[in-house]
């Protein structure tokens, strides 16, 4: 598929745009981007050699394959509303749209069926990495639609993953992902317990957080947010309003199936406690602020 196709971009954030820079660096014809926020976009064409449009239509009217990475479930049906005419389904047909937005598993299995409807292919490809394995190539891709569609878009999503795999029919790596996120935040908001109160019993975190390490409270959070949270450096790479957001979605999965998951209900509404306060935008590492003594009053 290199170099044949045209690839585009709506959405290009901190991953959207790393992505797009992976792509180019692998010999692909990055030939369009758009986003919300224009000058993202212009910067980035700037930077790429390639075009800012003003309409995901013009992107999709331009490029044989449209990634979209966006936000949240109202930015994807805005992208492919059937009622808009600048979204991505004016010019839907024999496209191919790789979406790789963390949103509810309905909204990919009803994008799927809109493209679908207007004569495209479409695949999600959830992400569970961050922005440096964007950049690097080396995100961990679970991808939900037709086997078939997800074959045809294969050397792309190599080029820009180090684990690649196929989960089943539109909506499921949603639900992969969702339940992925769920487990972290709930991991995210226990270690933050966990050292406050350390803390506040005035033990030695540094230590502490060596002897979690070596013992049953060890987890993937522990290595990239611990130190984070001892030394309160809540740079954003997966923000706590995309935390409480995403548990948000794996609750109500549990609802429809009638199960009450009280863990990733606390852990949910600590990160919306968060966000209500105004630092929404704190990496998820700042749900210690919460918990430990003295820091929100």
């Amino acid at each position: 598929m290199m170099g044949s196709n045209r690839i585009g971009f709506v959405g290009v954030g901190r991953m959207g745009a790393n992505m797009a820079r992976r792509l180019k660096d692998q010999g692909y014809v990055v030939t369009a981007v758009q986003d919300y926020y224009a000058k993202s976009a212009e910067t980035l064409a700037q930077e790429l050699s390639c075009e800012a449009v003003d309409s995901p239509a013009r992107v999709a009217e331009l490029c044989d394959v449209v990634l979209t990475v966006v936000t949240d479930d109202e930015a994807m049906y805005e992208i492919f509303s059937e009622e808009n005419p600048t979204s991505l389904l004016a010019h839907a047909k024999d496209r191919l749209f790789i979406n790789f937005a963390t949103v509810s598993p309905e909204v990919h299995i009803e994008t799927e069926a809109r493209v679908n409807r207007h004569g495209g292919t479409n695949l999600e490809a959830l992400m569970a990495s961050s922005i440096t394995q964007a950049r690097e190539g080396t995100l961990y891709l679970m991808c939900g639609g037709k086997k078939s569609v997800f074959e045809q878009a294969q050397s792309i999503l190599e080029a820009l993953s180090t684990k690649l795999l196929y989960i089943g029919p539109a909506g499921d790596a949603a639900k992969v992902k969702a339940l992925v996120n769920m487990v972290m935040n709930s991991n995210t908001a226990a270690l933050a317990e966990g050292l406050g109160l350390g803390d506040a019993l005035g033990l030695d975190l540094t230590t502490l957080r060596e002897v979690f390490s070596q013992t049953g409270a060890a987890s993937r959070v522990l290595e990239t947010d611990g130190e984070d949270m001892q030394n309160r450096d809540h740079e954003c790479y997966f923000s706590a309003a995309h935390a409480a957001k995403d548990s948000g979605i794996a609750l109500s999965l549990a609802q429809s199936e009638g199960l009450k998951l009280p863990v990733a209900q606390a852990a949910c509404d600590q990160y919306e406690r968060l966000t209500k306060s105004g630092k929404g935008e704190l990496d998820k590492s700042g749900v210690a602020e919460l918990v430990f003594k003295g820091r929100m009053e």
